[in-house]
């Protein structure tokens, strides 16, 4: 990631090298993800864009845009146009403010004039939000309102129902409340982003008078870089893991110098306080999915005694992996991503010294290390930055560190057989593969946005696709689970094909995606998924599958996935390419033994 483009960044550094940016994002060569968005814009919407494109550069989103012509976001939604209608977007942002309220309650208007006024309003929304729900099945994202820059009623301007602030607070608690109904549609919160930003600042009459922009310009980049960790995350693109140094990050002072008894934190000191606090939201980090790890150059036994701390909140037990040593950071992290069999980018490092930090961005590529400041600042930098942004939060994200440190003892049990079958059955395995099914949809399209490594076509699904495809009739799509003695790994692999019939009038079956997390790699649940295919394309009459390998930076471990389930290559370009037949004429051999299937 590019260091400029993290918070906390210069957003008129931002705004004035752009293009020079934007240059410098596309020339690493890094392979991103395309994606098209329409912009629906109740104001002047282009430096907008231009900025959000950058942010998204960085997160591995490379974005066309579609933008409305001024203020035509309502017609724009309700009628389309040929440009939009041949554009297709695969998301839609809807960018209005407090500018684009048509009528505030007048000081004689009864109560039940501002309820009808409140209700035409949020109307006005809910049928553009339906109606593009209708036409484009697309994740949509919707700007809620910044509060007005003056009060005529002062105080009780947020309480009188005749109040602006009062009427944008329940025009706020509308939006928020069919986001929550709605789990392909999202609030970009420009209540909060304005309060954080300043709201005098934030709402410049000037540039409103002379350009029609809703904020002030140099807002634009803190508004894109909010907007854009939304987009991140619809797209999995969100950090996994938190890894942490300990002295004066977790707590104040060096605890194999100062002693676990000297250490600063608990209630006893302002700053003891500070660092009590950081703890505490780190721990509510991994209670929602955050996967937390330590890298700290101390002695193993120190560091377990300075997280026994009985002032400290965090515990040993809360992290999957404590690597704390006096090897270089970098190398402890590197090695935590491979243990966790995870990309490094996937890592954010929180260091209070700036030379690791340093250390760790040119050592350890890909890892991000903000600059987190003091410890005052700790969780403000985390926060803002939005590396684990939540757009969705599902039974296994909330598991997330107890399956990890499971597979840390899986390991261990590994080593002490000589027979790898005879471990694969010691385990003790059950696994669930059936379509897809309601319950599951947000975390398998997390999955289709987060699987690289494991993953043949690296095809991107956002819940409304997934959705779409498990009511087509065309398509089969199954979901694995997988549990052993050591826990429950949740939803870990996802199959979608399409039927198709061929030249010859016979039912095909083409495989759109073939993906499987890589906490749960050589344990034979690809052998699991392949027969619970082979049984599918059965009962409809299929005769040949079809399998696509499209290779990426990182998903050469699947290069010859299809040859090891039997599958013939066909064709093979000069990208590397490939295409593979499976003949299921002459029958099917099962070739999972070691998991029991409920299927």
């Amino acid at each position: 990631m590019l260091h400029e483009l993290e918070y906390p960044f210069d957003s008129e550094y931002i705004l004035k090298k752009s293009k020079s940016i934007k240059r410098q994002l596309l020339s690493d060569g890094s392979s991103r993800v395309q994606k098209k968005i329409a912009v629906l814009g109740g104001s002047t919407t282009h430096t907008i864009v231009k900025t959000l494109e950058l942010f998204l550069l960085n997160h591995g989103i490379e974005a066309s845009f579609y933008e409305s012509e001024y203020n035509m976001y309502w017609e724009d939604a309700m009628f389309g146009n040929e440009e939009l209608n041949a554009f297709a977007p695969d998301l839609i942002f809807i960018h209005t403010g407090i500018r684009n309220i048509r009528e505030f309650p007048a000081v004689t208007a009864s109560t039940e004039d501002v309820q009808a006024m409140l209700d035409t309003e949020y109307g006005k929304y809910e049928m553009m939000w339906k109606k593009l729900e209708q036409t484009w099945h697309c994740p949509v994202i919707q700007n809620n309102f910044e509060y007005p820059f003056y009060r005529l009623m002062g105080n009780q301007d947020g309480v009188d129902v005749h109040g602006r602030t009062y009427f944008v607070s329940q025009l706020n608690l509308r939006f928020a409340e069919y986001a929550r109904l709605h789990p392909n549609f999202f609030i970009n919160d420009i209540n909060y982003q304005s309060a954080v930003y300043g709201l005098d600042k934030w709402c410049s009459v000037s540039y409103w008078h002379m350009y029609k922009y809703a904020m002030d310009l140099n807002a634009i980049p803190w508004m894109a870089h909010n907007l854009a960790n939304i987009i991140k995350s619809v797209y999995g693109k969100n950090k996994k893991s938190l890894v942490l140094d300990l002295d004066n990050t977790l707590w104040g002072g060096i605890v194999g110098d100062d002693g676990v008894e000297n250490l600063e934190i608990g209630q006893e000191t302002s700053m003891g306080q500070v660092f009590a606090e950081f703890q505490a939201y780190v721990k509510s980090l991994k209670d929602y999915g955050v996967m937390l790890n330590v890298a700290s150059k101390n002695e193993h036994e120190n560091a377990i005694a300075g997280l026994n701390h009985p002032a400290g909140i965090l515990r040993p037990e809360d992290f999957i992996i404590i690597a704390a040593n006096w090897e270089p950071k970098s190398k402890n992290i590197l090695e935590i991503a491979a243990k966790m069999n995870i990309m490094p980018d996937s890592l954010v490092f929180a260091d209070d010294n700036p030379a690791e930090r340093e250390i760790v961005r040119q050592q350890a590529f890909g890892v991000t290390a903000p600059e987190i400041g003091k410890p005052e600042d700790y969780i403000k930098v985390l926060d803002r930055g939005g590396y684990f942004e939540l757009t969705a939060l599902s039974e296994d994200d909330k598991k997330r560190n107890e399956m990890y440190k499971a597979n840390i003892e899986r390991a261990q049990q590994e080593a002490s057989f000589a027979d790898y079958s005879q471990y694969l059955l010691s385990l003790q395995m059950h696994g669930t593969i059936r379509p897809f099914e309601s319950v599951y949809m947000a975390r398998i399209a997390q999955l289709t946005n987060k699987s690289n490594q494991f993953n043949l076509t690296t095809r991107r699904y956002s819940q409304a696709d997934i959705e779409n495809m498990a009511q087509d009739e065309s398509c089969i799509t199954l979901y694995g689970k997988l549990e052993d003695k050591f826990g429950d790994n949740g939803v870990v692999s996802v199959v979608i094909g399409k039927q198709k019939m061929s030249e010859q009038n016979e039912k095909e079956l083409h495989l759109d995606l073939w993906l499987m997390s890589c906490r749960v790699l050589k344990r034979d649940m690809e052998f699991a998924m392949m027969d619970e295919l082979a049984v599918a394309c059965a009962e409809r009459g299929i005769t040949k599958i079809f399998g696509y390998y499209y290779p990426t930076a990182k998903n050469n471990m699947v290069r010859e996935f299809y040859a090891l389930q039997g599958f013939e290559k066909i064709s093979e370009d000069s990208e590397g390419n490939t295409v593979w037949q499976f003949d299921l004429s002459d029958g099917y051999e099962k070739k999972n033994h070691v998991i029991e299937v409920n299927a």
